[in-house]
């Protein structure tokens, strides 16, 4: 069901894995005096101030004007239809326009929120937002739900109208769901307990990860830093981190173990109502990507597995002498690594440089982003952890939030979250209800972006023992962000399967994330006690059920584009920023027929995969 955006957060984030979620290996911890001056994003562009008369009358004008929408249009759609075209275009451009709107405060709102997911004020006024902004989309929700009950002669003859004909992406879109719509009432139900259902777990989830404190050799900190420290060059210090996490974890078990069941069974009552076959169809279907096809990437990922992740770790663990490598080693620098802390203005060049290099186009809107306070990079206390962009609005623009502590991962962060950016930007143009893209294609400028980093960096690499730690990084990202993101989607599959049959214990559900890690590491990770608990802090399984294949999907197919653009002549670019500009508008299949690629075709994905595979080929090769 398409409805009016509610939840402001991460539009697109970098992939969490097991181990430290946003770092490179091969560096240290990051000291911030040696990191320059960090940008703090300006929210002034959406709202001055969270108290902000502005932000108070759009509050109302919202829930004015959804109200009058409501009395203005409701049960009258079809005979709309039936009689004018045009007419049914000015009902869809009040709800477009009332969707930037809300999208504009949902967005501050969650913006403000995850500067400091701990403070008092902002959890108020985050709790507070919703309450007001779910009250008054509550008046929207007839729109598409009657939109999806006009026949589709009636609709067809209407779209005849050139300014409906530019909504008909959208239309399609929202008549996919068709299947899956319930009763005006029902529907209006499920909306309104959300907010005391699973948007409330959500935020339970946000604040007690944001407070717990690890205890690192008798120093407490909060997550990110810790999870840092998995990459220090000390196999005592990375041990005893990887001891913190799982002490803290184990002792909030009850509470993930809690929210995982409650938003599990919050999932299937509303997937067995809507009459979704399969416990991830709902995804597949915002996606709009066909089960198949998700399928055969899934089967494709799981038979590479002796390929690429246990070939390399059991070469990992040569390296360190041994033939095993610990759970907290899995990330580890090299033994050569170097640790050096890039400073922001070196990342900020490096990035745009290669973006510059593919086109200036493209680096000129990256360079928005830092000339015009789009980007918060400093890590603070209470601060939402990782990485994100979010796209706000049309009306608006971008921003992206790092925590940015110097590695070379942080880096490719960067780039990664920038390529978001600016696929978002060249996508606003389409309007609020056709800007946004699926999380599959979501992906494509974020990894490529990272891909033309790492080709710079790698470019300059000095020396064997240089190019061999930069390649060692990018395997061990894309194994994050293909195999793990598979383990994990895996893992999710189990537990939604088995929470239908009952509420799962702490226990079953650590055996179930254990159940995934040996089949998708290799036998040449040791995995130790605590290691079982690590799936509580993965907010992806808790925010977006199954949004974790996107990233394998992304990773994939940005690997089998960068293989055409390689052998490309002129025009690749002017056909890349059309795929971008395109948003929400064109199917996949569509996006990429340009380029002569095909998602339904299992051979697209070997070909990705291969990529990751010749790299471990040249690892070996530099071995001998």
């Amino acid at each position: 069901m398409t409805f009016p955006r509610q939840n402001s957060f991460p539009f697109a984030a970098r992939p969490l894995t097991t181990g430290p979620a946003f770092a490179s290996p091969g560096e240290g911890t990051a000291h911030p005096e040696s990191l320059g001056d960090l940008p703090e994003w300006n929210l002034a562009d959406l709202y001055p101030a969270h108290d902000a008369p502005e932000l108070a009358a759009d509050m109302a004008r919202a829930a004015t004007d959804a109200a009058a929408f409501e009395d203005r249009y409701k049960g009258k759609l079809e005979e709309m239809a039936t009689r004018s075209g045009a007419e049914l275009a000015d009902a869809l451009k009040e709800m477009e326009a009332l969707d930037d709107l809300m999208g504009r405060i949902a967005s501050y709102a969650g913006l403000f929120y995850a500067g400091d997911t701990t403070d008092p004020v902002r959890q108020k006024f985050y709790g507070d937002a919703q309450d007001k902004l779910t009250a008054a989309s509550t008046h929207l929700i007839f729109f598409t739900l009657e939109l999806n009950r006009i026949p589709d002669d009636v609709l067809d003859g209407a779209a005849k109208d050139p300014g409906l004909a530019h909504y008909r992406p959208w239309l399609d879109d929202i008549r996919k769901a068709r299947p899956y719509q319930l009763e005006d009432r029902i529907e209006q139900l499920f909306h309104e307990k959300s907010v005391t259902g699973s948007s409330a777990w959500n935020r339970l989830f946000d604040e007690t990860m944001a407070g717990l404190r690890f205890d690192v050799d008798g120093k407490e900190q909060a997550l990110e830093p810790t999870l840092t420290l998995l990459q220090d060059p000390d196999g005592a210090t990375r041990k005893a981190a990887a001891e913190a996490l799982g002490k803290t974890f184990r002792e909030n078990l009850s509470t993930f173990t809690l929210i995982t069941n409650t938003l599990a069974k919050d999932k299937e009552i509303s997937d067995r109502w809507r009459g979704f076959e399969d416990i991830a169809d709902s995804r597949h279907l915002s996606n709009r990507v066909e089960r198949e096809v998700v399928d055969a990437l899934v089967e494709a990922v799981r038979a590479a597995y002796p390929d690429l992740s246990h070939r390399y770790y059991a070469m990992k663990a040569k390296w360190f002498g041994t033939d095993v490598i610990d759970y907290w080693d899995r990330n580890a620098p090299l033994p050569s690594a170097d640790s050096r802390k890039i400073p922001w203005e070196e990342a900020r060049a490096l990035v745009l440089e290669a973006y510059g290099r593919f086109s200036p186009k493209m680096a000129g809107i990256a360079d928005d982003f830092f000339s015009k306070g789009w980007i918060d990079a400093p890590a603070r206390p209470g601060k939402a952890p990782g990485a994100f962009a979010h796209p706000t609005v049309p009306s608006a623009h971008p921003y992206v939030l790092l925590n940015y502590q110097g590695r070379t991962r942080d880096v490719m962060t960067l780039a990664h979250e920038l390529g978001h950016g600016v696929h978002q930007v060249l996508a606003a143009p389409n309007g609020a209800l056709m800007a946004p893209t699926p999380l599959t294609l979501a992906e494509t400028a974020s990894v490529f972006g990272e891909m033309l980093t790492f080709k710079e960096l790698l470019a300059t690499a000095e020396t064997p023992e240089r190019r061999k730690i930069l390649l060692a990084g990018k395997v061990e990202d894309m194994l994050n962000t293909v195999v793990r993101q598979i383990a994990f989607y895996s893992f999710e599959r189990k537990v939604h399967a088995a929470r239908r049959e009952g509420e799962l214990t702490s226990e079953a559900i650590c055996d179930l994330w254990m159940s995934v890690q040996g089949e998708s590491l290799g036998p040449a990770i040791r995995f130790g006690d605590g290691y079982e608990t690590f799936w509580t802090y993965i907010p992806h399984f808790i925010h977006s059920p199954f949004y974790v294949y996107a990233y394998a999907f992304g990773d994939c197919l940005v690997n089998s584009l960068y293989a055409v653009y390689e052998g490309a002549e002129d025009g690749f670019q002017d056909k890349y920023f059309a795929m971008l500009s395109a948003g929400g508008t064109k199917h996949h299949s569509e996006l990429l027929a340009p380029f002569g690629l095909d998602a339904s075709d299992p051979a697209f994905w070997s070909k990705g995969l291969s990529v990751i595979s010749g790299f471990i080929d040249e690892l070996e090769r530099l071995e001998d």
